[in-house]
């Protein structure tokens, strides 16, 4: 049984008054041609922070930036890119990762062919703070040649199976990381596996990660590899094959969150988490440019579940503890939560148990993971509480996230501290550590139009809050404080009607496709009827706008 606790003694400690930051990055951020004006998506699955106030999101339409005073987004790049070109624009898809280190960063994109998501390239800035526009470099999906069954890698070669395209190769998570003075890209691509970008010359190297069956993997020691027929060292006994192990492959190599730093690095799988030591070294004239391998699973070192969507670091008071989102891949034992290590992996405890943990995120002494029922945030990792969902509480706002679903969280500690939330319905953020208000940033499809959406909508599968579905009704512009919703079916009889005052009630003016006697509408087109007052000093009317509803 899960136990609560309250964090009231944290708010004055963690928490400043201040829900921006003094200073801003981004000052001319309005005058690069290569942004719009607010969000193109509601989806946010990735928030990164970059200088002084620079927040990167990314959403479900492209790479968005906070600027410290308003929010943008990247334009879609409409030509074709090759790989190595330079780009204001961001190519089209949608951002599954986003990495930054000093005044670098690195996104993900991905795409699909209507059928399989598939990788669509990668940009990186070296000056992703510049006022005047930032120059992008283009990294195409990294694919193998056909004839790529022998690769270098450590001190000889190893054998796999060519990953030649890109569908099922999505970067889904990417680390950038400086060691020994050299700039590299970790990044994690499903059927791509592990792959590391050396930015000094360019090319993408494949990273071998050990097999199911495999606790160590050295690729360091002399006595791992064999020595072919053509004097090559071959590492023994290994292939990497991402495929099913039913079709000869390895779920370990199947590659979808990555930690790099120092000598360290974290991979998270389909099969478990992966622990990498990096030797790059020269000992008695021999030059070590390796990684050795341990690998721990489910049930042999006590995950909750093989498949790792995300990997977190903390650091707190000398200690260091590695926390992993965990779901259940195969074995009928696996449940989802989270998985944590305080001794680099020798020993695995679990907590939140039965949640599905999109993202999990460490800051000084707490944890907080994000997941389908919302954001928990815990000091011990045994003691948890979560927050409600996110709702704008200023006055005459009528902002609200109606999701319960939490796809990822940061929390920012530049000047004041403040928690950013990116949901399926929007962005948020709070120097409350209670949640109890938010400012929220959503798309708008048209500012000053009154529309409800989405349209057609499903009480069923849109906008899931607290078991019920909802639409929301845009309003454009409104001067007065009351709004009466009348919902009306085909034949105009009224099925439902309520009075927001926003005065005194918070939130969205929604419906969730339920009658007066609380029982869902039948499927068909509704008629909404919204009355207010649009403009100062005028009296209220009717404003009327089309639903369908499809359960």
């Amino acid at each position: 049984m899960k136990r609560f606790i309250v964090f009231a003694s944290l708010s004055i400690l963690l928490f400043g008054q201040m829900d921006l930051p003094h200073r801003f990055a981004l000052k001319t951020a309005i005058q690069d041609t290569t942004l719009y004006s607010g969000l193109k998506s509601n989806v946010i699955a990735e928030i990164k922070f970059q200088g002084d106030s620079l927040v990167w999101l990314g959403t479900g339409r492209g790479l968005a930036l906070f600027d410290g005073q308003s929010m943008y987004a990247y334009n879609t790049e409409m030509g074709t890119l090759e790989n190595g070109s330079e780009t204001y624009g961001i190519p089209a898809g949608g951002i599954s990762a986003i990495s930054v280190q000093g005044d670098s960063l690195l996104a993900a994109i991905a795409t699909d062919d209507g059928t399989i998501q598939m990788g669509g390239g990668l940009v990186f800035s070296t000056n992703s703070q510049d006022t005047n526009g930032v120059l992008w470099e283009y990294l195409s999906q990294p694919v193998d040649n056909p004839e790529d069954s022998l690769v270098p890698f450590g001190k000889g070669y190893f054998k796999q199976l060519p990953v030649t395209v890109p569908q099922a190769n999505v970067t889904y998570d990417a680390s950038l990381h400086t060691h020994k003075g050299n700039q590299y890209a970790w990044i994690t691509s499903w059927a791509g596996g592990l792959r590391r970008y050396d930015f000094a010359n360019n090319i993408w190297e494949n990273v071998p990660l050990p097999m199911d069956n495999q606790i160590y993997l050295s690729t360091c020691a002399s006595d791992s590899f064999e020595l072919a027929d053509d004097g090559k060292s071959i590492l023994k006994n290994y292939y990497l094959n991402p495929r099913d192990p039913l079709d000869g492959g390895n779920h370990n190599h199947k590659a979808f969150s990555v930690l790099a730093y120092g000598d360290t690095i974290w991979v998270g799988t389909a099969n478990g988490i992966n622990r990498g030591i990096i030797i790059d070294e020269t000992v008695n004239n021999e030059s070590f440019n390796c990684i050795n391998w341990d690998h721990y699973s489910y049930p042999r070192d006590g995950l909750s579940g093989n498949f790792v969507v995300s990997i977190a670091k903390q650091s707190w008071k000398g200690n260091l503890t590695i926390w992993a989102a965990t779901m259940n891949a195969e074995d009928p034992g696996e449940k989802r939560g989270l998985s944590y290590t305080r001794d680099g992996g020798d020993t695995w405890n679990v907590a939140l148990l039965d949640e599905r943990v999109y993202n999990v995120m460490a800051v000084d002494s707490l944890i907080f993971a994000s997941t389908s029922n919302g954001l928990w945030k815990s000091l011990d990792g045994e003691n948890w509480a979560k927050f409600s969902p996110a709702i704008e509480k200023t006055y005459l706002a009528m902002e609200q996230i109606l999701s319960n679903t939490v796809y990822t969280s940061a929390m920012d500690k530049r000047d004041s501290t403040v928690l950013w939330i990116g949901t399926p319905d929007g962005v948020a953020y709070t120097s409350d550590i209670h949640g109890q208000s938010w400012n929220i940033y959503q798309a708008e499809y048209d500012s000053t139009e009154i529309y409800a959406y989405p349209n057609p909508f499903s009480p069923y599968n849109h906008n899931q809050l607290d078991n019920d579905g909802f639409v929301r009704f845009h309003l454009g512009n409104i001067a007065n404080n009351i709004v009466i919703v009348d919902v009306y079916n085909f034949a105009m009889e009224k099925v439902y009607s309520y009075t927001h005052d926003r005065q005194s009630d918070f939130g969205a003016i929604k419906w969730n496709g339920k009658d007066a006697a609380g029982n869902l509408v039948a499927n068909g087109v509704y008629f909404i009827n919204l009355n207010f007052s649009s403009s100062q000093n005028a009296s209220t009317e009717d404003h009327w706008t089309k639903l369908v509803l499809v359960k």
